[in-house]
């Protein structure tokens, strides 16, 4: 894969998911507590049930790495290429999969999301594409190792490219 194509398909799935909590009213991240709007369940089923959606998210995410950062990928080679985008295309279906779960669990209810449940969820989606970010360096070529002001410039970066989502959910005004 060539590295400016990475970074442009990381640049746009950045832009895509930053502003997704904030345009999207459904839920993307099993919380242990209720939301507004859910029917009423035991408190240990909730925190087992969010226990076992973030063991699945750190597995979906070394599962990125094993699949995408170990991927040999051969400019000229057809085959290669494809095998690449096959390989891409199962860790997108299974991200997307995972993130429409709490969506699903709470079918036919209206739900209202607080700020904090948006921000965990820009927080989620932050770890899965910088783990894409991850696995893309680590398909191009060697891996660098990165402080923690690398991290804390790209979520800042990230929340910037959030604010679109922030603005139409709090700071538009709708007409009634």
């Amino acid at each position: 894969m060539d590295q400016s194509l990475a970074i442009w398909i990381l640049i746009v799935l950045s832009l895509g998911t930053a502003s997704l909590p904030f345009v999207a009213q459904r839920p993307f991240v099993a919380l242990p507590w209720q939301l507004p709007g859910e029917p009423p369940r035991a408190a240990w089923l909730r925190v087992a049930e969010s226990l076992v959606f973030f063991v699945l998210l750190a597995g979906l995410c070394r599962l990125a790495l094993y699949l995408i950062g170990g991927a040999l990928l051969v400019g000229g080679d057809g085959a290669s290429a494809a095998l690449f985008l096959g390989r891409l295309f199962v860790v997108f279906l299974a991200a997307a999969l995972l993130l429409a779960y709490p969506g699903w669990r709470s079918r036919g209810h209206v739900l209202r999301k607080p700020f904090i449940v948006r921000l965990v969820e820009v927080l989620v989606l932050y770890l899965l594409v910088g783990t894409l970010g991850f696995a893309f360096e680590a398909n191009i070529g060697n891996v660098f190792p990165q402080g923690w002001e690398f991290y804390a410039v790209t979520l800042c970066l990230y929340l910037v490219l959030a604010y679109p989502g922030f603005v139409y959910r709090y700071l538009l005004r709708r007409r009634s």
